[in-house]
């Protein structure tokens, strides 16, 4: 009796002992829940009078006649009448250096005229160390607009290298276009990183950044690495590089790179399949291992049809042997939506095709 009135104390007085260090962490969840505690953000967007300082302190360091100078000015009144968002601070800026700078206004005007490729406007002057930064820096944000908004993600990533959202008058334009660069070259951490910083201003965001947010969070929340998922954007992601006249060593690496994966994905469903075929065979066995009551022999229960499968009409379709390609296809139709089969089998007739256009040895 006096042994299990022990083991009740010492519980309860383990409770208490519990409850008065876990008091001041719940509160501090409470807190943080009913909104008390705020926290800081990494950046801050920057209002039409800090940006029109910054200009015009950099109009009267460029070396111009008067009435240049005057023109640049023009663009910056005293009191912002169009309450102008980050994008239009940028492209104001951007106005001001093709005022009084040759080669900012061609890029300005290349980055404004339409595209007719395949290469991108010109812009490896930018890295001149000589330059002002506040041109610099914004005028590389301008330029990673354009090639985000034509499809040279690449290209977006190594301009924006090395930026941080206080060099520019745009920090939430620096951090989407940065997202939307990770998430469409299939590099889902770092898309995650960039915008998970560019919500922490997310109501004071423009409303086609906060709905194209929501879009990526949903879209990265479900992506899986070395998925069939996963494996089918890296594929759209060569598509495009092609598209664009990419076809160097970074996109030779990534082809190599879906290959492995598609190879490594249908060795795993080939493994699975395997492993239920020894399932069902041992099951079966141990069945057959009891013996018939009155020894007859038992009943055919199977109608004994086999369904036809249409398997493609060239001969050598893949490397797999054609039985356990179709297993390894099946496999993916049960687990995968349909159109990643087709993708499969797409990838399989392309391998066939260039298996035979390839010389024999």
């Amino acid at each position: 009796m006096s042994g299990t009135f022990s083991c009740r104390f010492r519980r309860v007085l383990g409770f208490f002992v519990l409850k008065r260090f876990l008091t001041p962490f719940l509160l501090l969840v409470a807190g943080t829940v009913h909104g008390e505690l705020t926290f800081e953000p990494s950046w801050e967007l920057p209002g039409y009078d800090k940006v029109r300082g910054q200009a015009l302190a950099w109009i009267d360091e460029v070396s111009v006649d008067a009435d240049m100078q005057v023109q640049a000015r023009s663009l910056w009144p005293s009191v912002d009448l169009r309450n102008a968002d980050g994008t239009a601070l940028l492209d104001r800026l951007a106005d001001t250096f093709a005022v009084l700078d040759a080669r900012a206004q061609a890029l300005v005007t290349a980055c404004n005229a339409q595209h007719s490729g395949p290469l991108p406007p010109e812009a490896a002057w930018l890295d001149d160390p000589s330059l002002s930064k506040l041109l610099c820096d914004n005028l590389r944000l301008y330029y990673a607009r354009w090639l985000a908004e034509h499809g040279f993600y690449d290209e977006v990533l190594a301009t924006l290298e090395g930026l941080q959202a206080a060099d520019v008058v745009d920090p939430a334009g620096l951090l989407f276009y940065r997202m939307v660069a990770y998430q469409q070259l299939v590099q889902p951490e770092q898309s995650r990183a960039a915008l998970v910083q560019l919500l922490e201003h997310e109501q004071e965001l423009p409303q086609r950044y906060q709905k194209i947010a929501q879009l990526v969070r949903r879209d990265l929340a479900n992506l899986k690495d070395e998925s069939l998922d996963h494996i089918a954007r890296r594929m759209n992601d060569v598509r495009r590089r092609l598209d664009i006249g990419r076809a160097g060593e970074r996109v030779q690496t990534v082809e190599r790179g879906v290959v492995e994966s598609l190879d490594q994905l249908i060795k795993k469903l080939e493994e699975q399949q395997q492993q239920q075929q020894a399932a069902a065979s041992a099951s079966g066995s141990a069945q057959n291992s009891k013996p018939m009551q009155d020894s007859r022999l038992p009943a055919m229960k199977a109608p004994g049809r086999v369904d036809q499968r249409d398997i493609g009409s060239q001969s050598g379709w893949g490397d797999l042997p054609p039985k356990e390609r179709e297993q390894a296809l099946q496999q993916i139709g049960r687990e995968f939506p349909a159109h990643y089969r087709e993708l499969i089998e797409q990838y399989f007739r392309d391998l066939a095709d260039q298996n035979h256009a390839a010389p024999s040895k």
